[in-house]
């Protein structure tokens, strides 16, 4: 599905209050169930999730966590559901042999920085992860207490906060903030344009500040063309926002849900659609895994913009993650 528009508005819309009932229950369920005692891994885990649905920018953080942990002498393991993809796992993701039907698009992504597991089960698979390092890496998961989480960070789309502030359906939201905050221990804020709204501002946890840098190389020899966006992503009018504001365009989307499931005929009509228009093919990278998968002949007609997490405080950042894991006197020299 694609999150509907009126999520992200300030305010509720009528259609937004009409759901609220169903969005207060489901909000409930979830902040009960988050309130569950997980079982423990054989090593430190670190959640990486958010407070909604759709896309925060979770990936790339986790990305850009598991290199700076590398950098620090550690062995991270990516633990990931596999949405989209039909192995229950535990199994661990070989790109070569793997592809998005199997586990899905964003644990292929992960796998070519560290292992990473995929597992329906998270103590199953946390417990393979733990195997494969020395400190697991959850991509999503926040809302599942199934396993418990040494450290878990809330990512948040600075520009859309949490919208509405509603619970699904009538909102992005997974349960209230208020319920969510006793679980969540700092927020990485994504491209702060304004201050998130709903946020607790009284809650004294960290808060850490980053952006999302698209590859310069790509970027530049976009310069002042024309472009076919095609972006199945949480928010592809993020993908959009990111292309027109590194100086490409003009800029026409062609959106698709998370996730979704490329065809070749559409694949096809894509690349014909952009000829017509003479405009370049570009996408995201999750997309391109999908669109690789489905039509490998054809690929290459996408311009692919990778785009990576850059954090503010970086070094505050890594402190802060090694002290709450208990490894602030780990060093380089020790395995």
């Amino acid at each position: 599905m694609r999150a509907p528009s009126f999520w992200w508005h300030p305010q509720p819309t009528l259609l937004a209050r009409l759901l609220s009932p169903l969005g207060w229950l489901y909000g409930r369920i979830t902040a009960t169930r988050m309130g569950q005692t997980g079982q423990k891994a054989g090593c430190p885990v670190i959640c990486i999730g958010n407070w909604t649905a759709g896309g925060a920018g979770k990936t790339p953080v986790a990305l850009a966590v598991a290199v700076l942990l590398q950098q620090h002498g550690l062995n991270p393991v990516f633990l990931s559901r596999g949405y989209g993809g039909r192995l229950q796992g535990p199994v661990q993701v070989n790109p070569g042999l793997h592809g998005p039907e199997d586990c899905g698009d964003e644990p292929l992504l992960l796998a070519q920085t560290a292992p990473a597991v995929i597992a329906r089960d998270r103590v199953a698979g946390a417990q393979l992860a733990a195997r494969l390092g020395n400190i697991i890496i959850m991509d999503d998961g926040l809302q599942n207490p199934s396993l418990q989480k040494t450290l878990a960070f809330a990512v948040v789309d600075g520009t859309v906060g949490v919208g509405n502030g509603l619970c699904l359906p009538a909102g992005p939201l997974r349960a209230p903030v208020a319920d969510q905050w006793p679980h969540t221990d700092a927020m990485i804020v994504i491209a702060r344009d304004r201050e998130p709204n709903h946020t607790s501002k009284t809650v004294p946890k960290p808060v850490f500040v980053g952006r999302l840098a698209p590859d310069p190389a790509i970027i530049g020899s976009l310069a002042g063309k024309s472009v076919l966006a095609v972006a199945g992503i949480g928010r592809p009018e993020k993908f959009v926002q990111t292309l027109e504001q590194s100086g490409a365009g003009p800029c026409t989307l062609r959106a698709f849900a998370d996730h979704h499931p490329f065809t070749r005929p559409e694949i096809g009509e894509l690349i014909r659609q952009s000829r017509q228009m003479q405009a370049q093919l570009v996408t995201t990278t999750k997309d391109y895994v999908r669109i690789q998968a489905c039509a490998p002949d054809l690929a290459g007609q996408f311009l692919v913009l990778p785009v990576q997490f850059v954090a503010e405080q970086e070094h505050a950042l890594l402190a802060f993650i090694l002290k709450a894991c208990g490894l602030d006197g780990h060093n380089q020299d020790q395995e």
